[in-house]
């Protein structure tokens, strides 16, 4: 197993999030790494807690849908360039919230695993080192994110 997943909300658990997590999270590395022994760790929570976690981290007192910590950095150095292959089998954690979410999924007319699905593999590639701050980086993020939802049947969310 590449996830592990501490449930803090049972509606993820109820949903088959550990299924999902696991196929978005081994797709995403299939795509982008060697076989290896990575691990990643999931907080599945709610909206309360991802809000603590966004003030504490990025001094946003707001519920976010995802956060991810890589546990080393991994960023592109030029704008679009390649990331920094993983040196650690560890390579960091995921938050990520129901409510938002779901809310997220029912505006934009997906269903929640395809939007969780989506969610997870963006997280991934954020454990990565991929980025959307700049917009060379943005651009191949998202393509990667296409690519990848593609292979697991999830429609492009762009």
């Amino acid at each position: 197993m590449i996830t592990e997943i501490v449930f803090e909300d049972d509606r993820w658990a109820d949903m088959g999030f550990k299924t999902l997590a696991e196929a978005a999270a081994k797709a995403t590395l299939s795509h982008c790494l060697d076989d290896g022994p990575w691990k990643i760790s999931v907080l599945a929570c709610d909206d309360a807690r991802i809000s603590a976690l966004n003030d504490d981290f990025r001094r946003k007192a707001q519920p976010t849908n995802v956060l991810s910590w890589p546990s080393e950095e991994r960023g592109a150095r030029v704008p679009g360039g390649a990331t920094i292959t993983p040196q650690d089998a560890e390579l960091g954690d995921i938050a990520i919230s129901y409510d938002t979410c779901l809310r997220e999924a029912d505006a934009a007319g997906l269903s929640l695993a395809e939007h969780a699905t989506h969610l997870m593999v963006h997280a991934v590639l954020h454990l990565l080192g991929h980025d959307h701050e700049r917009d060379e980086d943005a651009t191949v993020m998202e393509a990667l994110e296409i690519e990848i939802l593609g292979k697991l049947g999830v429609p492009n969310p762009y």
